[in-house]
């Protein structure tokens, strides 16, 4: 199936990254988000990074405006699906919320339209029940940040249609990126290794074996990892590694429960670097 326009919900740092990648294939993109000032931050976000792409001699400046054009944000989210090829929901988190977004997609999207989540570990042929046309629903797990990440993780529901998983997996490759496939599992492949190598870590740390910082140097320089453990939590946020290591105890065992130093840092608001501290503490940066 030949896509023309893409549709992201969401412009998050998930959203608005996949966004850039859209339009820097050449795809005409709809951002939808509910916030006017979310949307104004992403069209920042897109052209102070198409700005270092510039700077660092990967694109002219023609390309840049060019790309940037192609980003229309819509605060509709009719507006943004009617015309959609393919739509990429990125919003935070939570199922109930993104299952009402696959009704509200659903009900207005056109007919040939795949629908994918970015949902890094729900379930997603419990996402695609939420619609009429299951078949037509995938998961395409993008990583943070998306525009220099180079994996596409592609996740088939029970009742994903062969055509929505070539069709997923060529968009993936025209925006530069490599793509595994999995079947639907909690977690899939990723997220399910890095949160048993994060509860590791942390537990290393709660046991008084050595510090976060001498983890964190142990896994950058022993395993060649651009950040430690603890580090990429910081980075990716400590409520979001709480919630997907929940889900996963409820559903994969003991294995994946939290540890209780995360559990204490997301009581006391310390989310990372989204809120100045986490593990470690950013409020001089």
């Amino acid at each position: 199936m030949e896509l023309k326009t893409i549709a992201v919900i969401g412009s998050g740092i998930m959203g608005n990254g996949i966004a850039q990648l859209a339009a820097s294939a050449g795809y005409r993109v709809n951002m939808h988000d509910t916030s006017p000032e979310a949307l104004d931050n992403a069209l920042r976000v897109i052209k102070d990074s198409l700005s270092r792409f510039v700077r660092k001699g990967k694109l002219s400046d023609t390309d840049a405006a060019q790309i940037a054009e192609r980003v229309n944000p819509d605060l509709e989210l009719r507006s943004a699906i009617r015309e959609a090829d393919y739509v990429i929901e990125a919003v935070p988190e939570d199922m109930d919320l993104k299952c009402r977004v696959f009704q509200e997609v659903d009900a207005a999207v056109p007919d040939h339209a795949i629908m994918a989540s970015n949902t890094s570990q729900y379930s997603i042929t419990q996402i695609a029940a939420a619609t009429k046309r299951p078949a037509q629903v995938i998961g395409a797990h993008f990583f943070n940040p998306p525009v220099l990440m180079g994996l596409v993780e592609v996740v088939r529901g029970l009742e994903t249609s062969e055509e929505t998983v070539a069709t997923t997996i060529d968009l993936a490759k025209r925006m530069g990126k490599e793509v595994v496939i999995c079947r639907d599992s909690q977690g899939f492949i990723t997220s399910r290794l890095i949160n048993l190598w994060c509860n590791e870590a942390e537990r290393i740390v709660e046991e008084g074996v050595a510090t976060a910082e001498d983890v964190d140097k142990a896994c950058r320089l022993a395993f060649n990892h651009p950040m430690g453990p603890m580090q990429i939590t910081d980075f990716s946020g400590l409520d979001t590694r709480l919630n997907a290591s929940l889900a996963m105890e409820a559903t994969l065992g003991e294995r994946f429960k939290p540890t209780q130093s995360l559990r204490r840092l997301v009581n006391a608001g310390h989310l990372g670097r989204k809120s100045g501290r986490g593990f470690y503490d950013y409020t001089g940066e």
